[in-house]
C-alpha cells in the first residue's frame, strides 16, 4: 500500500525504480548477446520486480512502466528467434512460469505468450484466455491495471476476429470479443478498487489519480469497436449487455460517467439508435451524482449529427421511435435527479430540441412538447436566477428561430410565449430582440390578427416596463434601438384584406398604448402611418368594405387615428402629434372626407395654440400647417376661410419679426393654388406680401436701432422673389411697377448700409436680378411681361 508521501519522496523511488530496471537491463542485454537463456530470464524476472513497488502515484508508476515496456520489447525479439534460445516456445511457455514472483511471471508469461500466438502453434483463443485467466493472480489496482494493460497492447493484432491471420472457426469473433470484455471487466474492478485503498482523508487526492488512469480501462471499448465482425445484432445481444452491466453494477461515479461517454463514442450512431431504448434505460439507472446530463447530451448530439449527415436515415428515426424514448428517458432523469440543477435540466431540453428540430423538423407537436416539459420544470423554480440556466432558455427559445425560415411557424408553438414568462426583464428584451431581428432577416410578413396578437405578447418586454422599479435603468442608446426595432417591426405587418389589416391594427395599438410616455413617441408613428396606408389602399378599392365585426371604412379609421395621436399629445409630445394630425388631415383630404379634414386640422390648431411655446417649434409648426393646408383642396369657402385665416394670424404673432415675415409670405400660397381647379385669390396674395414687406421694414429698423445698421436685405429679396414668382404664374394684382419698386427699395437699403461703396453685394439679390436679365433677353411672352421693369 502506498502511503502518504511528498513529491520529494515519489521522485527519490522512481528514481530508485528507474536505477534498478536499468541495472538488471544492463545484464540482460549481455545475456540476450550471449543467448543465454537462464541469465536472460533471471535479469528479466528482476528487472519487471521493481514494478511490484507501491510507493508511486499512478503517473510516476506509469513512468516506470514504459522504461520496463521498452525492455520488454527487447525481450520478445529474443523469444522469437528460437535458434537463439534453442527451446521451443511451448517449453518456453511453460518455463517462465516457474519465475518467483506473480508480477514478472505475468509479465514474462504475456510476452511469451504473444510470441507463442504468432507463432500458431496453438489457437489464438487458447493463449489470450489462459493469460486473461491467469492475470487475475494480480489483485493490486494499480499493478494489475498496467499488467492487464499490457496484455491488451501485445494482444490487439493477434485477436481471432475476421480477416486476421489467426482467425479461428465459425465462433471466432464471439472468441475476440470475449478476450476484450473479460479483460475490460477485471480492469474496471481493478479501477473502482482504487477508491477504496487508504483513509478517507485522501479521497480528493485518489479521485485525481483514478482520473489519470481512466484511459487503460477506456482502451478496451475502443478495441471493442474496432474488432472486424461485430454486427449489430452481436453488438445488442451481447457487447451492450455485458458492457451496462458492469457500467451499472460497479456502482462508482466516476467509472459509470466515463465509461458511458466511452460507449457513446466509439461505437457507430447506427447501433446507437437500433439500442436505444437499452443505453437509455442504463442512464436512468446510474447513481444520483453521475452527471448524466452530458451523457445524454452527447448522445443526443450524435444522433443529430447521424440524422443530419443524410436523409435516407430519418426513416430509422421514425422506426424505433426515438423521439418518444428519449423523451421519456429526459423526463425520467430529471425527476429522479432531484438535485439537479435547473441549468442540467435546461441543457437536456435544449439538447432534445435540437435533435426534434434535425430529426422532425415537420413535427411541430414535438418541438412544442419539449417546450411544454420546460415550462413544468421551470414553474417548479420560485425563481429563474441562475445565469447559466437563462441561456440555455434562450438558445432554447432561439432554436426554433433558427431552424424555421419564416417565424409565424414559431407563433403558432402554444407553449413558446410561457417560457419566455419565466425570463428575467433583461433576458425576455434580448429574446424579444432576437425574435423581431429574425422577422427582419428573414423579411416574413404577418399577416393576421391572432399571429400578431402572439406576437406582440412574446415582444411585451419591448412594448412596455415589466417592472416598474428599471424603467429609469435601461442606457438611452439602447433604449431607442429596442423602440426602432418595434417600430420596423410594425411595418412588416401587412394584410391585402383591409378588414384583417384593421384588425391587425387595433391589436397593435391595444399594446402599444400600454408603452407610457417614453416609449409612444416612438411606436405610434409607424402605426399611423400604417392605419393611412390602409386608408389609401380603399380609397384606391373605391369605397368602404364592410366586414362582419368592425367595418373597415375610411371613417372609422380616421377615429381610431383620433383617438390614438389624442394619447401622444397627452404624453406630452405636442409637435410630433400635429404632424401627424396633419399627416392624417391630408389623408382624409384624399378620401373627400372634410369634416374629417377639418377635425384633424382643429386639433393641430388646439395643440399649438396650447402645447407648443419654443419659438423655433413654433416656426415649424407654422410651415407644417401653411404647407398641408396649401395642399388640401377639400375644404368648403366656409372652412378653409376660417383655417387660413388662423394660420394667418399665427403667423403675424411669431416671437421674432423674420419668423413673422417669413411665415406671412409662406401664407400668400393658401390664396394661390398652382391646379386647374385651385383657389386663385391674387388680391390676397397682395395684401400677405404687402404685410410681409411691412415686417420686413419693421425688422430692419429694429436692426438699425439697436446695431447701428440695418444688415441684410434678405428678407426683402425674398419678398421679391415670391413677387416674381406670383408675377410669373399671372396674378393680375401684381404689376412690374411693384418689382420695381421693390428692387428700388432693396438698392436704397444696401446703398444706405454700404455707405455708398458697393451695391448688390447681396448674392441672393445679384442672382434675383440676373434671372430677370436672363428673362427679358430671352423674349417671347414671358419676356415681354418683364420689359417695362428697368434694372
Amino acid at each position: 500500500m502506498r502511503t502518504l508521501a511528498g513529491v520529494e519522496d515519489e521522485d527519490k523511488w522512481l528514481a530508485e525504480g528507474i536505477a534498478g530496471i536499468q541495472h538488471n537491463a544492463f545484464f540482460m542485454h549481455r545475456a540476450l548477446d550471449a543467448n543465454n537463456l537462464r541469465e536472460v530470464l533471471k535479469y528479466s524476472a528482476l528487472m519487471l520486480s521493481e514494478l511490484r513497488t507501491s510507493k508511486l502515484s499512478p503517473q510516476k508508476y506509469y513512468d516506470l512502466y514504459m522504461r520496463a515496456f521498452d525492455q520488454l520489447r527487447q525481450l520478445e525479439i529474443f523469444f522469437k528467434d528460437e535458434s537463439r534460445h534453442g527451446l521451443p516456445v511451448v517449453d518456453l511457455y511453460e518455463l517462465v512460469q516457474h519465475a518467483g514472483n506473480i508480477l514478472p511471471r505475468m509479465y514474462l508469461l504475456c510476452t511469451v505468450g504473444s510470441v507463442y500466438i504468432k507463432s500458431k502453434q496453438a489457437p489464438s483463443k487458447d493463449v489470450l484466455k489462459d493469460l486473461v485467466e491467469m492475470c487475475r493472480g494480480v489483485q493490486h489496482p494499480i499493478r494489475g491495471l498496467f499488467l492487464r494493460s499490457y496484455l491488451a497492447q501485445v494482444s490487439r493484432d493477434k485477436l481471432p476476429e475476421i480477416g486476421s491471420d489467426y482467425e479461428g472457426d465459425a465462433n471466432t469473433v464471439m472468441d475476440a470479443v470475449e478476450f476484450v470484455l473479460q479483460n475490460f471487466t477485471e480492469m474496471n474492478k481493478l479501477w473502482v478498487r482504487i477508491q477504496h485503498q487508504g483513509p478517507g482523508t485522501v479521497r480528493e487526492k485518489q479521485e485525481k489519480e483514478r482520473n489519470e488512469l481512466r484511459d487503460l480501462v477506456g482502451k478496451n471499448l475502443h478495441v471493442l469497436g474496432q474488432i472486424e465482425g461485430v454486427d449489430l445484432e452481436m453488438y445488442k445481444e451481447t457487447v451492450l449487455p455485458r458492457v451496462l452491466e458492469q457500467v451499472v453494477n460497479c456502482k462508482d461515479k466516476l467509472a459509470q460517467y466515463y465509461l458511458m461517454e466511452c460507449i457513446i463514442q466509439v461505437f457507430p450512431d447506427e447501433y446507437h439508435l437500433q439500442t436505444l431504448e437499452t443505453l437509455l434505460a442504463a442512464c436512468t439507472q446510474l447513481m444520483p451524482t453521475v452527471d448524466t446530463k452530458i451523457v445524454l447530451t452527447q448522445l443526443m448530439d450524435r444522433l443529430s449529427n447521424y440524422a443530419a449527415s443524410s436523409p435516407d436515415v430519418l426513416h430509422e428515426f421514425l422506426q424505433v421511435e426515438a423521439f418518444a424514448k428519449l423523451s421519456n428517458a429526459i423526463g425520467k432523469v430529471i425527476d429522479t435527479q432531484l438535485e439537479m440543477p435547473i441549468v442540467g435540466a435546461m441543457t437536456l431540453f435544449v439538447s432534445l430540441l435540437t435533435f426534434t428540430l434535425r430529426v422532425h423538423p415537420d413535427r411541430l407537436d414535438y418541438v412544442d412538447q419539449v417546450l411544454g416539459a420546460c415550462v413544468v420544470k421551470l414553474s417548479s423554480v420560485p425563481k429563474l436566477e441562475d445565469a447559466r440556466a437563462m441561456k440555455q432558455v434562450v438558445a432554447l427559445l432561439s432554436a426554433p428561430l433558427e431552424k424555421y425560415s419564416d417565424i409565424v411557424t414559431a407563433l403558432t408553438l402554444s407553449n413558446y410565449p410561457r417560457v419566455m414568462d419565466h425570463l428575467d426583464d433583461g433576458t425576455n428584451k434580448v429574446m424579444a430582440m432576437l425574435i423581431i431581428q429574425s422577422i427582419m432577416k428573414t423579411d416574413s410578413c404577418i399577416s393576421t390578427a391572432d399571429k400578431v396578437e402572439v406576437l406582440f405578447e412574446l415582444i411585451k418586454g419591448l412594448i412596455k416596463d415589466l417592472d416598474e422599479t428599471n424603467a429609469e435603468e435601461l442606457d438611452e442608446e439602447d433604449f431607442q434601438e429596442e423602440q426602432n426595432s418595434v417600430a420596423r417591426l410594425i411595418h412588416m405587418l401587412d394584410n391585402e384584406e383591409p378588414e384583417e389589416m384593421l384588425k391587425i391594427i387595433c391589436v397593435v395599438r391595444r399594446h402599444l398604448m400600454t408603452g407610457g410616455p417614453r416609449r409612444l413617441p416612438f411606436t405610434v408613428p409607424p402605426l399611423v402611418f400604417s392605419a393611412v396606408r390602409l386608408v389609401r389602399q380603399l380609397e384606391s378599392q373605391g369605397g368602404d368594405i364592410a366586414g362582419e365585426d368592425v367595418p373597415a371604412t375610411p371613417r372609422k379609421i380616421f377615429q381610431i387615428l383620433n383617438q390614438t395621436i389624442e394619447v401622444l399629445s397627452s404624453v406630452p409630445c405636442p409637435e410630433l402629434a400635429l404632424r401627424l394630425y396633419l399627416q392624417c388631415a391630408e389623408a382624409a383630404s384624399d378620401c373627400d372626407l372634410e369634416p374629417v379634414a377639418y377635425e384633424f386640422f382643429t386639433q393641430a390648431f388646439i395643440l399649438y395654440e396650447e402645447e407648443i411655446a419654443d419659438s423655433k417649434e413654433q416656426v415649424t409648426a407654422i410651415h407644417l400647417i401653411v404647407g398641408t393646408l396649401q395642399r388640401i383642396n377639400v375644404f368648403g369657402i366656409e372652412n378653409r376661410d376660417t383655417l387660413t385665416h388662423k394660420a394667418t394670424g399665427y403667423s403675424a404673432r411669431l416671437l421674432k419679426k423674420p419668423d413673422q415675415c417669413r411665415a406671412v409670405y409662406a401664407c400668400s400660397h393658401l390664396f394661390w393654388v398652382d391646379d386647374p381647379d385651385g383657389i386663385k385669390d391674387g388680391e390676397r396674395v397682395l395684401l400677405c406680401l404687402r404685410r410681409a414687406l411691412r415686417i420686413a421694414n419693421a425688422a430692419q429698423q429694429m436692426a438699425s436701432a439697436t446695431r447701428g445698421s440695418s444688415g441684410p436685405v434678405t428678407l426683402f429679396v425674398e419678398i421679391l422673389n415670391k413677387y416674381i414668382y406670383f408675377f410669373e404664374k399671372g396674378n393680375p394684382h401684381i404689376t412690374p411697377s411693384d418689382i420695381q419698386s421693390l428692387i428700388e427699395l432693396i438698392n436704397n437699403e444696401m446703398q444706405s448700409d454700404n455707405g455708398n461703396t458697393t451695391i448688390h453685394s447681396d448674392p441672393f439679390f445679384t442672382s434675383t436680378l440676373r434671372y430677370i436679365r436672363f428673362i427679358k433677353q430671352k423674349g417671347g411672352l414671358m419676356g415681354e411681361k418683364y420689359d417695362p421693369i428697368k434694372l
